[in-house]
């Protein structure tokens, strides 16, 4: 298969300015760029380098899913207008990861609200040719708050919403951590994937058995981690990429694979981030060029 590879902005690249890090980009023979914003001058910028539009981050998310009904309403026009203006500048994916501004909101209120906010926003979508690929981070402990996690959780979204505008973006760093089986995921919800990640994880054996599957109590060791596990570059953890590469192809997956940079060993630097892009985008092209 051949996927256009491409990157989520890490912050010391991302201080560069868009012009810049879109260069860099192509320089370093990337496809896409995920981008916070679309607007005229980032799509100049990419344009100018010959970098395509990977996905767009939402705005306002963690309002769509506030108790606060007229909060909830400001949140669905401003998102509905920027459907509209990524549209007009050649997006189409929307990324967001469904975080309640109220980190305590228990899941199920929280999927309730959903359920009520997000059928209007998928009519739009659909509308605009937007399609939403929503995040499997399950959001900050102690309450990991975030709806669409979990295979229950996607399970009940998708049976509420049966438009493809509303799918998933799948990031299998998530699924090892959490404990989920990330090809069994592919076999079930692979219709519903409008955008990839490419990120790792590597499970600690050390540090399981002091934590067990809990956050550590003084701490974790290392950077981008709760303790037994941390995100890594691709190739550096638990997933099996060839796997991975082998069913989106049988899916007919066309879209892009954006490389997350959450690695403590590429961290701190624009030098280490680099690296670490460079890194993760060789071991990519293994199975996606």
């Amino acid at each position: 298969m051949n996927l256009r590879i491409g990157m989520r902005i890490p912050p010391k690249i991302g201080e560069e300015g868009i012009q810049k890090v879109a260069k860099w980009a192509a320089s370093a023979g990337l496809d896409v760029l995920d981008v916070p914003d679309l607007t005229s001058e980032v799509k100049q910028a990419l344009d100018q380098a010959g970098i395509g539009i990977g996905s767009v981050d939402a705005h306002h998310v963690g309002q769509l899913l506030s108790r606060d009904e007229m909060r909830r309403a400001d949140a669905v026009e401003a998102i509905k207008k920027q459907m509209d203006g990524m549209a007009a500048l050649g997006g189409r994916v929307l990324f967001m990861c469904l975080v309640p501004e109220d980190h305590t909101l228990p899941r199920a209120e929280g999927f309730a609200i959903w359920k009520e906010t997000f059928p209007d926003i998928v009519k739009h979508a659909e509308r605009a040719g937007i399609y939403m690929a929503i995040e499997g981070w399950p959001g900050p402990a102690p309450h990991y708050p975030t709806l669409g996690c979990t295979p229950e959780m996607w399970r009940a979204m998708f049976k509420a919403i049966p438009s493809k505008h509303f799918g998933m973006n799948y990031d299998p760093s998530h699924l090892v951590r959490l404990g989920i089986d990330h090809i069994r995921v592919l076999s079930e919800f692979g219709d519903r994937i409008n955008h990839c990640h490419g990120k790792d994880t590597e499970i600690l054996s050390d540090e399981l058995y002091e934590y067990g599957n809990l956050p550590a109590t003084f701490g974790a060791k290392y950077g981008f981690s709760e303790g037994s596990w941390r995100y890594t570059i691709p190739g550096q953890g638990e997933v099996e990429w060839i796997e991975v590469a082998i069913r989106l192809d049988r899916l007919g997956y066309r879209g892009a694979i954006s490389i997350e940079l959450e690695d403590h060993h590429y961290w701190g630097s624009l030098d280490a981030e680099r690296q670490g892009i460079q890194n993760a985008a060789a071991h990519l092209k293994i199975y996606f060029k």
